[in-house]
């Protein structure tokens, strides 16, 4: 056999997933026992050892690591086929928003999977804070708007992802040890900027807002520099900056998560459309390994 059947490489992907072939067996609808015999027969087709077994914990050998990604690819593509040919014929235009500081690492591969769907809906894209997301929203002037939120029960609103809030500083420069602080924010009144200034009066650590920019290249650029920390989330954190060390002393910040909020006035089979995509795009994405 020269092909993988579709059904062992959902299952495969559902043990690295979920970290135990119990949670796989769960998620994939089959007893545990079925799902180890689907991965014993895929080791059998490949001739290669996938998973270390000697541990408690699920971990990949150097095969399986491979075998991971063009599993990903492949049943993301069997997704987008059967989307494609069972989709409705959709035209016209959509406006999406989200931070700007999300949308490198996600939007890509959102704009990427609607456009093999639907190539004639002509999408927007507004990169703005969430508390300009969500006036927009309420005046009906987007359709769709990805939003953070230190609180991520929120009606009407579904949960795409949860991370930490780290701050962040170039550690080529010597920035930790002066005080007053020097910090970098975005303006306004967001929940991170409360919820990290309220940590340091509470931690009772001198600080000064150094810099203010509505961009995120203009606060990573003032980190760059070595001006000033920073608060970011996992997922926009670049490969040039990095996490304060925790033994610095710098308060703990709470989580964000991005929560989708839809306007229920729109154009709704649009909507629902690229809701479909955003959902899908972040369940299928998993932090490196």
């Amino acid at each position: 056999m020269n092909h993988i059947p579709s059904d062992l490489l959902r299952s495969f992907v559902a043990i690295v997933d979920n970290g135990s072939f119990s949670l796989a067996a769960e998620k994939v609808h089959r007893t545990q026992s079925a799902i180890s015999m689907q991965i014993k027969k895929l080791e059998e087709m490949l001739d290669k050892t996938l998973f270390i077994r000697d541990r408690k914990e699920i971990l990949l050998t150097a095969d399986g690591k491979i075998l991971l990604g063009y599993a990903r690819k492949i049943l993301q593509l069997s997704e987008e086929a059967v989307l494609l040919l069972k989709r409705p014929e959709l035209c016209g235009s959509i406006e999406i928003g989200l931070p700007d500081d999300y949308a490198p690492r996600f939007l890509p591969q959102i704009l990427a999977r609607f456009s093999r769907t639907h190539p004639s809906v002509e999408v927007k894209v507004c990169c703005e804070s969430s508390s300009q997301l969500n006036q927009k929203l309420r005046k009906g002037e987007i359709d769709l708007a990805i939003m953070s939120s230190i609180t991520p029960e929120e009606e009407d609103a579904i949960l795409l992802r949860s991370e930490p809030i780290l701050w962040v500083y170039n550690p080529q420069h010597d920035i930790l040890s002066q005080r007053p602080l020097p910090v970098a924010m975005f303006p306004g009144s967001c929940c991170w900027n409360q919820s990290a200034l309220h940590a340091l009066d509470k931690a009772n650590i001198a600080y000064r807002i150094a810099y203010t920019s509505a961009s995120l290249v203009g606060l990573q650029s003032a980190v760059q520099a070595g001006l000033a920390i920073t608060i970011l989330s996992v997922s926009a954190l670049p490969a040039n900056l990095q996490q304060v060390p925790q033994d610095i002393g710098l308060p703990a910040l709470p989580q964000t998560s991005l929560m989708l909020h839809k306007n229920k006035g729109g154009q709704q089979p649009l909507i629902d459309a690229l809701e479909q995509h955003i959902i899908a795009e972040f369940n299928s994405y998993r932090e490196p390994i």
